[in-house]
């Protein structure tokens, strides 16, 4: 036997789709906070400097920390912040390779023209 779905009240469709204007802020802003990391790893790149930053990673998780008043439980944002800098190192890496394969040899190191 099937159990027929109640209809939904104005209320519940009133909230679901204030998360639905909600999500798309959060991918907005989840966006702009890649490109920012982005242009973070340029500047480490051009200062020579590693991908992973484990003491600016430590800083992020503990703003992070302490902004939490919840309801959301500190050990699931700290996990959603901790996949959001492993993305943010995945894209750098990926950057860096990219740049590293189009980027023209050095002259002592290119090939001589041929004859």
């Amino acid at each position: 036997m099937s159990q027929r779905r109640r209809p939904d009240s104005p209320e519940l469709r009133r909230l679901r789709e204030r998360i639905d204007a909600l999500d798309r802020r959060i991918v907005g802003l989840l966006n702009e906070r890649a490109e920012l990391a982005g242009a973070v790893g340029e500047e480490k790149s051009k200062l020579g400097r590693p991908i992973r930053d484990a003491g600016r990673e430590r800083e992020v998780l503990l703003r992070v920390s302490m902004a939490n008043a919840g309801p959301t439980p500190q050990a699931d944002l700290l996990a959603v912040y901790r996949r959001l800098i492993a993305i943010a190192r995945t894209l750098e890496a990926r950057e860096r390779e990219r740049l590293r394969r189009d980027e023209p040899e050095p002259p002592d190191r290119a090939e001589p023209p041929s004859a």
